[in-house]
């Protein structure tokens, strides 16, 4: 373990450019006490960026989706292509400039301990990370950014870590229950070409070898409602589970309040060979819809038809359909309500409910919780059990809190969460009759 985590440390180290012209950007730290203004239109720049004064497109590009002012921005770019209020942009990370391009360096590295109890608890010390390198440039036509997403997951057991009554992917050819899969070396490789249209509107092409499609809420690690949570949402493969994708491509037009696009994309979720780069392919298709009223609000609905997403359902396809909203006050309370259903084909139609929430209460002192509602029929694989392929609803309650320190250009946070579990009374021989955890973590934050 710590062979891992020194590994991540020094590849989140090789990321970060040094040159005197580095800027790290503390968008914590503006000034949102006054209501925000209607949002600036987004309007693409032909003129070079510069760490001090960055065009709008740049701003865009790297996460803040409106016109530089003194204002918040309407929206921000989430994970692939998706949408998160522009009240407090939640990509922290260094800015240098490469000639015309901007370069945007951002990761972190957790180390972490989590225990639950009941039959099926466990308990294990283990790391996650997630290191990001991004880069883009004003054109004639609007702007391009090259983006890449890597992690130093795979380095731990394929059985990944625990997390009480979670489902989806394998280890060893054995179904994942009860436990969180480690995610993939290369977590993102793709470019984004945006041309400018006139007025706020642009057209855009998105995508790669690895990438994700228009589908579901911004992927959990990316989004501030669940900034500094320490446990993956156990409704993961409802929602976001499509963030690593082998094979995207995705087209929209996209204005300063809205956004239209559709995908074609690998529905297939990733092996168990998680250092490699599997064959992409086009043999899926989503599209969303997303809607920035305010630097406030970021609402999305999206529909996709998945083939054969799950190595434990060979022969059937995935009909999923999400909603979000998620807000920003502009003073450190980000949250997210989410629902999901999903139609296996030929299957049963399974959905989930997701709630969480992160607060800044100032500079250094953080709340944070989730409250998830999902019904799931993958908790007894053995086909021999009279439980198996049984459809259970069960609830995860989870609060948590860490302590903020700023060590410039990083923030560690040292916190720790306690989760309790509702279900039904015919769980209680596999889980126990009050089943629970908590979680425990250091993690160390390129930017704030």
């Amino acid at each position: 373990m710590l062979r891992t985590t020194l590994l991540v440390a020094l590849s989140g180290a090789a990321l970060i450019p040094l040159p005197a012209s580095a800027q790290m950007h503390d968008h914590a730290g503006m000034n949102h006490d006054m209501a925000p203004p209607a949002p600036a239109p987004t309007v693409v720049s032909p003129v070079p960026a510069h760490p001090d004064h960055m065009s709008a497109a740049e701003h865009a590009a790297m996460g803040h989706g409106g016109a530089i002012s003194d204002q918040p921005a309407a929206f921000e770019i989430g994970s692939g292509t998706s949408r998160l209020p522009g009240a407090v942009p939640s990509m922290p990370g260094i800015h240098v400039m490469a000639g015309d391009w901007m370069v945007m360096a951002h990761g972190f590295v957790t180390t972490q301990y989590t225990d639950h109890s009941g039959p099926r608890g466990s308990d294990k010390f283990y790391s996650t990370s997630m290191a990001m390198l991004m880069a883009g440039r004003d054109t004639g036509f609007g702007h391009l950014q090259l983006r890449s997403m890597m992690s130093l997951e795979p380095a731990m057991s394929a059985r990944g870590y625990p997390n009480l009554f979670a489902t989806g992917e394998t280890a060893n050819g054995e179904p994942l229950v009860d436990r969180q899969h480690p995610h993939d070396l290369f977590m993102e490789l793709a470019a984004r070409i945006d041309f400018n249209l006139g007025s706020d509107t642009t057209a855009y092409l998105y995508g790669g070898p690895v990438g994700e499609p228009s589908l579901g809420p911004s992927a959990f690690m990316m989004r501030r409602s669940s900034k500094l949570n320490p446990e993956p949402p156990i409704t993961h493969h409802w929602f976001d589970s499509t963030h690593i994708t082998y094979g995207v491509v995705t087209a929209g037009l996209s204005s300063g309040k809205w956004q239209l696009e559709g995908s074609a994309f690998r529905g297939a979720e990733p092996d168990e060979r998680r250092w490699n780069i599997e064959t992409p392919k086009l043999d899926s298709w989503s599209v969303r819809a997303s809607w920035t009223p305010s630097p406030r609000w970021a609402v999305q609905a999206s529909y996709g038809k998945l083939k054969q997403p799950e190595a434990l359902h060979p022969g059937e396809d995935e009909k999923r359909l999400t909603a979000s909203a998620h807000y920003e006050n502009g003073e450190g309370l980000s949250a997210m309500a989410a629902f999901s259903s999903k139609n296996r084909v030929p299957g049963p139609t399974l959905t989930a409910w997701l709630a969480e929430a992160n607060w800044d209460l100032d500079q250094h002192n953080t709340l944070f919780g989730r409250l998830e509602n999902v019904a799931n029929d993958e908790l007894f694989p053995d086909h021999d059990d009279p439980l198996h392929d049984q459809t259970f609803r069960v609830s995860k309650v989870q609060a948590g809190y860490a302590r903020r320190f700023r060590l410039d250009p990083f923030e560690l946070a040292l916190g720790g969460s306690l989760s309790g579990y509702l279900k039904p009374d015919a769980l209680d021989a596999a889980y126990g009759n009050n089943p629970w955890g908590y979680t425990l973590f250091a993690r160390l934050t390129l930017g704030r």
